[in-house]
């Protein structure tokens, strides 16, 4: 038993974790498939359609030794024309895409400037190799335009999130204007942001109306809003060739399945030619939100802070009993225990009235 006492202390305070098969009886508000795309029988159905016509069924190498279909070329073009992008490459997870950007971007010389609440993958891969990091306060445009001024770094790289996974606040506009001023790459990890904010339902590049610019950069995961598996980079023409050239996860790992990739391919087509309804099923949950637990939301994200390890297990026990998933987030992932309810679409708005006032009255 190798581990024995790292487990014992990781029980005694709170943070042991564990495998739960999934139980299709809750109602999930826990899950990130924020749109409900994930049970959309008719987008997987069409999806087997289109792959029963191909002569084989795997990727079956890296995208730059025989793994490169035109089924991924066809999703990266139409992800590039919405977005907006010159270029884009299909990799395996968001967190391998984090690995990957960092990774690959951040040489000698350079300093990465990364927010204190990105995701754990960017905080890993800031990590490798001893490259130079800065870590800002969260959201502090002050501190992160002051360090970028004092910076003589050769390469500025920026690192923020467009809609915090544990928080759910947007990022700051500023930020933007700030990466131009300064000539910094700027990273914009829209994992929990693509498919619910912006007029396209595209992202904060969209909800901000940014117009695209070679220092830009966008990522965005294939898990959530689309319901499918996998993620994107989005960039110039030359920062994408660059990582094709340079980014381990892209190099030597095994391309995105051509099912995930046909599925969130035709699941960005569905969300684009549902917008529309699909914001205003959103706006309907936000104010449902706001109506009982008095929380303002940007997105499908709820975080209720309760603070306690301990506590946030037994309420989590206690929705369970009531039929509800939800997430009960503990350190080290935020700095204090929460309760955290995902709004999703998946879910009846009846449902969410229920759940809020039953949180409400604990």
């Amino acid at each position: 038993m190798f581990y024995q006492n790292e487990l014992k202390a990781l029980k005694k305070s709170g943070r042991y974790r564990t495998r739960e098969i999934v139980d299709d009886t809750l109602s999930d508000f826990a899950s990130n498939d924020y749109l409900g795309l994930s049970h959309n029988q008719e987008l997987h159905t069409q999806t087997v359609k289109e792959l029963s016509k191909l002569s084989c069924h795997s990727t079956k190498a890296s995208l730059l030794v025989n793994g490169y279909h035109q089924i991924h070329k066809d999703f990266e073009d139409t992800l590039c024309e919405i977005n907006g992008f010159e270029d884009g490459v299909i990799v395996g997870s968001g967190f391998s895409a984090n690995i990957a950007m960092i990774e690959a971007l951040v040489r000698k010389g350079d300093t990465l400037f990364i927010d204190e609440k990105y995701h754990a993958s960017g905080i890993l891969a800031s990590n490798i190799n001893g490259i130079d990091v800065v870590i800002f306060k969260h959201n502090d445009t002050i501190e992160l335009q002051t360090a970028l001024k004092n910076s003589q770094a050769k390469r500025k790289i920026v690192a923020i999130e467009g809609i915090y996974s544990m928080d759910g606040d947007l990022c700051d506009k500023k930020i933007f204007q700030i990466c131009d001023d300064e000539n910094a790459i700027l990273i914009v990890d829209e994992a929990h942001s693509s498919g619910v904010v912006g007029d396209k339902l595209m992202g904060v590049f969209d909800l901000y109306n940014i117009p695209i610019k070679p220092n830009h950069i966008k990522m965005g995961t294939l898990g959530k809003a689309y319901g499918s598996f996998g993620a994107f980079i989005l960039a110039s023409s030359h920062i994408i060739e660059y990582l094709l050239n340079r980014a381990k996860p892209i190099i030597y790992a095994t391309s995105l399945s051509l099912y995930d990739t046909l599925l969130a391919h035709n699941s960005l087509k569905y969300i684009i030619n549902n917008r529309e309804f699909l914001k205003y099923e959103i706006i309907k949950r936000q104010n449902i939100i706001k109506n009982i637990l008095d929380i303002e939301v940007a997105g499908l994200i709820v975080p209720i802070y309760i603070g306690d390890n301990q506590k946030v297990i037994m309420i989590k026990s206690h929705l369970l009993e009531k039929k509800y998933a939800i997430g009960a987030i503990r350190q080290p992932t935020v700095p204090k225990a929460i309760i955290r309810v995902i709004a999703r679409l998946g879910e009846s708005c009846e449902l969410l009235e229920q759940l809020c006032l039953e949180i409400k009255s604990i």
